[in-house]
């Protein structure tokens, strides 16, 4: 089986995202930065790959260059895969070398020089030095500064517990939480891993706990590193008010017995603070309840968040939200931890934050929205981990009433042989086809007025020939034969495709002019960004002027990149006059979030245009889905001619 490496892998990704060009060797070589008898050697190798992973041709004409021939459909499947592939492994061992220097600069207590650090890893002190600004820059997440002293060297200064939560969620460095638990356990011996594991096995049973494997690992972690910790001599510090509370509490005296039990193995004594902290994440821990009753849900407040949410989703997704008790029992549970863990002070690591972004990035971003208004009306600070878990569980809802309904699509019927043979027709419809909902069957000379008074119909199922219609249709039979059911439910999946088609433009046309696109701009930082696209919309009368504010405060909730180098700010509705869309596009990618963007929209659109969000919403995951035609987009640096790209 044919592999290719890191290098041949952005040659081809740049080969796809150069359609109906040819490119020289050099143009490769200068990309890469290598010789060009090294490109030619990997052309080889990326001819032989694509003839055993794709479809797709490698021509080279002499005199010309390289010309990749491939469908559109096999160009985004080869994308997607490689962008995928080329991210892990070109970053797998730069981010494991910024975790090594992260926890050992948090584990020690002295100072340690960048020298040390770039000899301890074989690389020079320009890659330490990028190196320890992302270490530096994470740290301030939780308040922790990353100190440097002439002729002594760096060391992490904070709190105590900060610098544990920070050990905590170190797996936020390199967005792999499975290689950061086992990193922090080979930090111990075996039978010391194995033995806090059987002991939190045993507290569980006991107590009849129901931790989910996320919260299990996480307290496994949190015992081996306060164990680390004692044993350094840098205890936990904790305010009276919070120990009285939390010693009253039951689970205080199973943490208590339970760390007893591990003292004689680690040869150490856990004072009652140490105690207090794991109790506090016992307490904020997710658990799986295997009944609804297991748990008094006690939080005052949260009915009351759990209520807002519930009425603002339901109100700007025009979604009735309120008869789904599933929705509602998850969300009482999900968020009963959640403040727990907010009034405890700890935080949560969600691996799935930016997969779930991608994935829905309209309803997390309507959900980071309605956050906003619960953490400024509670005085909470739900962070945008949670809002991705509420995503999916708002999601799960979607889905259960999409099933429930049955009314993917409203059809019409057009019958010409009378009301008993249209009705028949309706019922074999509505039983082979549960994703049609029938709304009438009307007669050929009826149809265009019916289309005018419900625009809302999406397709048209007629047992005769129809001309002049601009609604989707399908001709059947009125009997509906063997075998025009799989016809019709072929029909109907393509729909949204021969949408896509027949639109012909982007909605995002209709709420932008050239006075509002900025083609080719060079910003320091996405928040230098933002403001400029926002000062255009407030001069253009668009937005108020503490628009750009709050899109810079939203911007820091959670960063709103969703993939493929395209990144959507905005701020809250309240501050919009009218709708309108600002684009830029970047000379050099900028960074934003976890990756680098080239193409911005910055989206200020009322919620009462919520169909039309959706839309937008819709177009951006295709324009993800489309490397080509974004570097096209960045690319152009005519105004005219960028807006033209989007009315195809």
């Amino acid at each position: 089986m044919e592999y290719i490496n890191t290098r041949q892998k952005e040659i081809l990704y740049l080969l796809l995202s150069e359609p109906e060009d040819y490119l020289v060797v050099q143009d490769f070589a200068d990309r890469v930065q290598c010789s060009e008898k090294t490109i030619r050697n990997d052309l080889k190798v990326i001819e032989d790959y694509l003839n055993e992973h794709s479809q797709a041709q490698l021509i080279r004409k002499p005199g010309l260059g390289v010309y990749l021939h491939i469908e559109d459909q096999e160009r985004t499947r080869l994308s997607q895969q490689l962008h995928t592939e080329h991210f892990s492994s070109r970053q797998r061992s730069d981010e494991e070398r910024v975790l090594h220097i992260a926890y050992d600069l948090l584990m020690n207590p002295k100072p340690v020089s960048a020298k040390d650090i770039a000899a301890r890893h074989f690389v020079n002190r320009s890659s330490i030095k990028k190196d320890l600004y992302a270490v530096e820059e994470w740290l301030k997440r939780f308040d922790l500064t990353l100190v440097s002293r002439q002729r002594l060297g760096l060391k992490v200064e904070g709190n105590e517990r900060n610098k544990r939560k920070a050990l905590a969620r170190i797996s936020d460095l390199i967005h792999n939480t499975e290689f950061t638990s086992q990193f922090i356990k080979s930090k111990f011996l075996h039978y010391e891993v194995d033995f806090v594991t059987r002991e939190i096995k045993s507290l569980q049973k006991k107590h009849s706990l129901y931790f989910t494997d996320e919260t299990f690992e996480s307290l496994l972690l949190h015992t081996l590193l306060m164990v680390r910790r004692i044993k350094m001599k840098q205890p936990i510090s904790l305010s009276p008010k919070e120990m009285a509370a939390v010693k009253k509490k039951k689970e205080y005296q199973w943490t208590f017995a339970c760390l007893q039990r591990l003292e004689p193995v680690f040869a150490i004594r856990f004072p009652e603070e140490e105690a207090v902290y794991l109790t506090l994440h016992i307490l904020g821990g997710k658990v799986r309840y295997p009944l609804q009753t297991e748990e008094n849900l006690e939080n005052a407040v949260l009915p009351k968040v759990v209520g807002h949410l519930i009425n603002r989703v339901s109100e700007m997704k025009m979604m009735d939200f309120h008869k789904d008790q599933d929705l509602i029992n998850g969300l009482n549970i999900h968020l009963n931890t959640v403040l727990q863990r907010l009034s405890y002070d700890l935080s949560v690591a969600n691996p799935m934050l930016n997969d779930i972004k991608k994935m829905y990035p309209y309803l997390f971003h309507l959900i980071i929205d309605v956050l906003e208004d619960i953490n400024q009306t509670f005085d909470l600070h739900i962070p945008e981990e949670e809002a991705a878990y509420l995503t999916l569980h708002f999601q799960a809802a979607i889905e259960r009433m999409q099933c429930s309904s049955e009314t993917h699509k409203k059809a019409i019927i057009v019958c010409h042989m009378g009301i008993g043979m249209s009705q028949l027709l309706r019922t074999k419809i509505e039983r082979k086809c549960h994703q049609i909902a029938v709304m009438a069957c009307i007669a050929k000379a009826d149809l265009k007025d019916y289309i005018k008074k419900h625009e809302d119909i999406d397709l048209v199922i007629s047992t005769i020939a129809l001309e002049n219609i601009t609604v989707p249709h399908i001709v059947v039979s009125p009997l509906l034969e063997p075998g025009e059911e799989k016809k019709l439910s072929a029909f109907i999946r393509q729909l949204g495709e021969s949408h896509r088609q027949k639109q012909k433009t982007f909605q995002m046309l209709n709420n932008t002019t050239p006075f509002l696109v900025f083609l080719q701009q060079e910003a320091e930082h996405r928040y230098k960004l933002i403001e400029q696209l926002a000062t255009a919309l407030f001069e253009k009368g668009y937005v108020d002027k503490d628009y750009a504010v709050h899109a810079v405060m939203r911007e820091k909730m959670s960063a709103t990149n969703i993939g493929s180098g395209i990144a959507t700010p905005h701020a809250n509705a309240k501050f919009i006059k009218q709708s309108a869309i600002a684009i830029a596009t970047l000379k050099e990618p900028l960074e934003w979030g976890n990756e680098k963007v080239s193409l911005v929209f910055m989206l200020a659109v009322k919620h009462e245009d919520q169909t039309t969000t959706k839309q937008l919403f819709s177009e951006l995951s295709y324009l993800s889905e489309q490397p080509a035609f974004v570097q096209k987009l960045t690319k152009e640096t005519n105004v005219m001619s960028f807006l033209s790209h989007l009315d195809y």
